[in-house]
């Protein structure tokens, strides 16, 4: 069984034991959260929602909260003098899927 949800802006199709990085949600290492945006279910029977299924939740434990590795934004401008440096790190939290209620 497998189930589409939305997360942070983004689609992630995931099944049971299945760990998955989504953008920082607050929750604690070792808790368990609800997605309740889950977008289809598939298995024997599929069932899409027109956006969500009603009744669908995903059961995760979050594993750890971190950031990405880091990228180096620079810009530049030829004959003007101009360049700029930055760095970014995307923070992001590590989910274990447990369940999925269908």
């Amino acid at each position: 069984m497998y189930a589409i949800i939305e997360s942070g802006g983004k689609q992630v199709k995931v099944e049971e034991g299945q760990s998955i990085f989504v953008e920082k949600l607050d929750a604690e290492n070792g808790e368990s959260i609800t997605l309740d945006k889950v977008l289809a279910v598939g298995g024997e029977e599929a069932k899409f929602g027109a956006p969500y299924v009603d009744g669908a939740s995903v059961t995760a434990k979050v594993e750890k909260q971190g950031r990405h590795k880091k990228i180096d934004v620079f810009k530049y401008k030829p004959k003007k003098n101009y360049s700029r440096k930055q760095g970014h790190r995307q923070p992001y939290t590590k989910l274990t899927i447990e369940k999925i209620n269908a």
